[in-house]
């Protein structure tokens, strides 16, 4: 980096909750600070999530409903916090999970009328669940799941196996990517190469598209995808697809530029990044207010353009 990101910025990030002092010591300055990740659980924002956790194992009404304050949703999170990998509360749901929400085509499928189980659901699913140490064994035909739905074209689409759709969608593949990563990355090594193979394929359907841009029509995709947001649900936006490269240790690729460019044009004089939106919907309570600097962007921000060298 030719410049030195601005310690005054560092500075109000460290005044933030404790998930986002963790993770400003580790992605900013390469400072792993177990003890400010044994607090996640303890103070903040994790254990607001944590205690909200019903006497049942679940969070709201059950796995997938209702949508944000679900189980699901919750798991997710609190992995994105960064609470750590060994908290047992956490482990036993997701064991729980397992052992009750598979589906015939061994995808977890929480729905009990739609027979397919959802890939973009499941690639969420194996991204905390591989988090949190599940048993490997268990995971395996979630990983068969997943396998099984690769379009020709090289990524994922949730509606492939319920109405054959053939073109990928940004959304369902980026989520995948981010299971199979986090799978790998946790020393599992069940069809490993296969994996491999589909994680290759996966980045260069986004990379195609040039994270944003339709490889048919030259134009943007959808102007959502520009929109800063946290939590990003299941839904993709172009810091989300370049915190997953820089996450996966991916090289600067020529064709990440025009997102990087957006993303620079989004910083405010300041070198702060604001929250820019949020996806619809109850949630257990706002980490961050709408129109206001965001930590969570501006930490994401800073570490995408941090690994990539770029001169902030």
């Amino acid at each position: 980096m030719k410049k030195l990101i601005n310690e005054n910025v560092i500075a109000w990030l460290l005044l933030g909750d404790i998930s986002i002092r963790f993770q400003t010591q580790r992605d900013l300055r390469s400072n792993f600070r177990q003890d400010l990740q044994e607090r996640i659980e303890t103070e903040g924002w994790g254990l607001k999530y944590l205690s909200l956790q019903n006497r049942d194992g679940h969070w709201g009404r059950k796995f997938y409903q209702p949508k944000w304050t679900s189980t699901h949703y919750t798991l997710l999170d609190l992995k994105n916090l960064g609470v750590s990998p060994n908290n047992a509360q956490i482990r036993k749901t997701i064991c729980m999970l397992l052992a009750e929400e598979k589906g015939e085509d061994g995808g977890i499928n929480p729905s009990k009328a739609i027979k397919n189980s959802d890939v973009c659901l499941n690639g969420m699913f194996l991204n905390y669940a591989s988090y949190f140490n599940s048993e490997e064994a268990q995971l395996q035909s979630v990983v068969d799941f997943i396998l099984a739905q690769i379009s020709a074209d090289g990524g994922f689409n949730c509606r492939f196996n319920s109405i054959g759709a053939q073109h990928s969608s940004l959304h369902s593949t980026l989520s995948v990517l981010e299971g199979i990563l986090e799978f790998t990355m946790n020393g599992y090594k069940y069809r490993a190469s296969e994996l491999k193979k589909a994680e290759s394929s996966g980045r260069e359907f986004i990379l195609k598209h040039r994270l944003y841009i339709s490889d048919q029509t030259n134009e943007i995709i959808n102007r959502n995808f520009l929109k800063l947001t946290y939590p990003s649900r299941w839904k993709y936006d172009i810091l989300k697809a370049l915190d997953y490269f820089r996450l996966s240790g991916f090289p600067f690729d020529a064709r990440m530029q025009p997102a990087i460019e957006v993303l620079l044009k989004k910083r405010k004089n300041n070198h702060f990044w604001l929250m820019q939106a949020k996806h619809p919907g109850a949630t257990h309570f706002e980490m961050e207010e709408t129109g206001k600097p965001s930590r969570w962007n501006t930490l994401r921000a800073l570490r995408v353009l941090k690994h990539f060298k770029v001169n902030i």
